[in-house]
């Protein structure tokens, strides 16, 4: 088995333990209320034989150890098809701490809002939550991007026309009790759904009166007397058959009209991939060899090959769908002068080439695919003359004002500026993936660790202390091991720097879903940049 395959097993057993959520007892405690999973109520709705796909299943995934762990987030989001319409679908995890809101919770929810709002895309609630995470509310609560920026985003899309249909299928507390209500519709579960601003205990603590949760909030209080609510379900299959039918029933929508034709296999088959793609950070590849085993079958017109090699630009088809790539070479290379290049670098010749390619691309309404594998720009005498950095600020302002949707892949190493102008987490791609090998920080942790250890030497140094070859071997393992593992794929996507990690033979399909969303984007904006040093 391959080192990828090897560390992708792992990531699937992490993944296993994560889907469910609180466990198997407080899973059984649901059942016991007549209620289902927020797994299984995501199952029921999406179209038979679909498949879901999750976005940010691991994050969280080793915070809040303090507070006993926050599988997921407490959320599930992600995109499918119910009723042949696609939709981005949130459901909260009522076996993770009631569905209690923790800052990645937030964080989680507000990036599936934004897709929802960058792609047109209908949003489905299922609510089943017990509000803010009390003992953090100083981190969830007042910020841009806290809790509240939630129901901003409701009024929002309601404003630009984006579907959104909650169901409350179980509590509903204080602010949370506004998403719900800022939807175009909602539906409540008779029994087990409740909706209120405050509870039956904080309503005896504030004003004395005496009432029970149902007589409060109930689905029959808010259907027939307070008509807060639009529809009252007998239980959550009924629930959610219900949003099915509405979903159906959504009128027409406007595309982009990016450009598909039938689609062809790849010329590479991705499973093959281990024989050339090295899961060691270090070793050269040709990055061809990924180009085609994602893209349609002798499609890839590659854009001024003979220049700047250090990256490869061109057209191409994925599942039909029309695209530019923007994709890291990590051979060694030779440029125009004879002078060796070193793959994973981005030298002037290479920003120039990819700022022109991005510009045509925008010019052309092409969607783009970035395929990370950087290290970062080239340094020294001879770069810092040549104009590296006006070279390399002119990619990232092509990267940064680009209109037409991005989609990045991290195959491998994502350094230091290289991430930005790769079209990192930052810089706004639609929809942003990771691989297994794929690792993320300002430098590379051998780099790192001995740009750390002279600080520290030198500091040291300055106070009179003599430090022996024994202490900095043990401070630069100590600094290794600590930079491993903040640079580590699972750390990125708990923290949501990536939306998810894939399987290297799933990026085709990814890529495919990731534009056929896009598409739902009624006109893409007039392309325009600021001042660019030529």
């Amino acid at each position: 088995m391959s080192l990828m395959e090897q560390h992708w097993q792992r990531l699937q057993r992490i993944a296993g333990s994560i889907k469910l959520g609180g466990g198997q007892r407080r899973i059984d405690n649901e059942h016991a209320k007549g209620k289902l999973t927020a797994r299984e109520r995501v199952s029921l709705l999406l179209d038979e034989g679909d498949e879901f796909e999750e976005f940010g299943l691991f994050a969280a995934y080793e915070m809040y150890q303090e507070q006993g762990g926050c599988p997921g987030a407490g959320v599930i989001t992600g995109m499918g098809k119910i009723s042949g319409r696609r939709c981005v679908i949130v459901a909260n995890d009522a076996t993770v701490k009631a569905g209690a809101w923790f800052p990645m919770t937030a964080k989680k929810n507000l990036r599936a809002q934004e897709i929802a709002m960058e792609n047109r895309l209908p949003v489905i609630y299922l609510v089943d939550s017990a509000g803010v995470f009390l003992p953090m509310q100083d981190e969830i609560f007042p910020d841009k991007e806290h809790f509240g920026r939630i129901f901003r985003n409701n009024a929002q899309m309601s404003a630009m026309g984006i579907p959104q249909i909650a169901a409350i299928m179980g509590s509903c507390v204080a602010g949370g009790a506004y998403l719900p209500i800022m939807s175009d519709e909602s539906l409540i579960v008779d029994g087990t759904g409740s909706v209120f601003l405050a509870g039956s205990y904080l309503v005896k603590a504030a004003i004395g009166e005496q009432v029970d949760n149902e007589t409060l909030g109930g689905a029959t209080t808010h259907t027939e007397i307070s008509g807060v609510t639009d529809y009252k379900m007998p239980d959550d299959k009924t629930c959610l058959a219900t949003i099915r039918d509405l979903v159906s029933k959504l009128g027409p929508f406007s595309t982009a009209g990016f450009n598909r034709i039938e689609p062809s296999e790849p010329e590479y088959d991705a499973k093959k991939l281990d024989e050339s793609f090295p899961f060691d950070r270090n070793s050269p590849y040709d990055v061809m060899h990924i180009i085609k085993s994602i893209v349609d079958s002798h499609s890839f017109t590659e854009y001024k090959k003979g220049y700047g090699q250090t990256i490869v630009t061109g057209y191409a088809r994925v599942d039909g769908w029309s695209v530019g790539i923007v994709a890291n070479q990590r051979l060694i290379v030779k440029n125009k002068q004879g002078e060796m290049q070193i793959g994973g670098v981005i030298y002037s010749d290479s920003a120039d080439k990819a700022a022109r390619f991005i510009l045509n691309c925008n010019q052309k309404k092409v969607p783009i695919v970035f395929l990370q594998d950087v290290t970062g720009f080239m340094v020294g005498k001879r770069s810092e003359h040549g104009g590296i950095i006006k070279d390399g600020a002119k990619m990232v302002n092509a990267v940064a004002n680009s209109v037409v949707p991005k989609i990045t892949v991290i195959t491998g190493n994502s350094y230091g500026a290289g991430n930005y102008a790769m079209c990192g987490k930052a810089y706004d791609p639609r929809f942003i993936y990771a691989w297994p090998s794929a690792r993320i920080a300002v430098m590379g942790g051998a780099q790192a660790a001995k740009t750390l250890l002279q600080i520290e030497i030198s500091s040291r140094e300055k106070k009179g202390e003599i430090v022996s070859e024994e202490k900095k071997e043990q401070f630069l393992d100590a600094i290794t091991e600590k930079y491993d593992v903040q640079t580590d794929v699972k750390y990125a996507a708990s923290r949501l720097w990536v939306d998810e990690i894939i399987h290297p033979e799933q990026t085709r399909k990814r890529i495919s879903d990731a534009i056929d969303a896009a598409n739902h984007q009624p006109e893409i904006p007039v392309f325009k940049t600021g001042v660019l040093q030529v």
